[in-house]
């Protein structure tokens, strides 16, 4: 663990997956066969707070709805790459424009599709009902499930390493 912690002092920037990190694996479909994926809303928070403290984020998923670009883009989130099935182009993009290397980053993953992307990352770190194989590659296991406020927990810990998470009085809650 002492490893890992002493990891989160490099990460410039984050990449998360969407099923099963942002939200839960289990989803509904809609009436058109759609997934209606879930949000947390502490997960958005700590976007939101990650994104004004100067780090990039980036969305990396196969799925393509309307609905999750218009969350993904009201949390202030630049760099969405949907209904891709190589992550390992649009990792490349988001490092280039962002002026950053693997090393840099975090990436947040849970399953098969994330694997060659998070083997690339600087630091790979996975929800606690990630796939074997994910977790298997995982510097860290968040204790919370995809969907349940695994990425706060991330996003909270490096932002705490590298002394930049605030006490909610020193928070200037206009900005947000």
């Amino acid at each position: 663990m002492a490893f890992f912690k002493e990891e989160l002092n490099k990460i410039k920037g984050f990449v998360f997956d969407v099923d099963g990190v942002l939200s839960h694996n289990v989803i509904s479909l809609s009436p058109y066969g759609d997934p209606i994926r879930t949000a947390n809303m502490k997960d958005g928070y700590a976007i939101m707070f990650a994104l004004r403290s100067g780090y990039p984020i980036g969305i990396i998923t196969g799925g393509k709805t309307r609905e999750t670009r218009g969350r993904l883009e009201k949390l202030g989130i630049s760099y969405i790459y949907m209904g891709t099935l190589d992550k390992v182009p649009c990792l490349h993009d988001f490092l280039e424009k962002n002026r950053l290397t693997a090393d840099e980053i975090l990436y947040m993953g849970d399953d098969i599709p994330d694997y060659t992307v998070m083997a690339m990352a600087g630091l790979a770190v996975c929800p606690n009902d990630a796939a074997p194989e994910i977790k298997e590659i995982s510097s860290y296991i968040s204790h919370r499930n995809g969907g349940e406020g695994c990425v706060r927990d991330v996003i909270e810990q490096v932002l705490r390493a590298q002394g930049k998470w605030s006490p909610p009085d020193e928070i200037n809650w206009s900005s947000f």
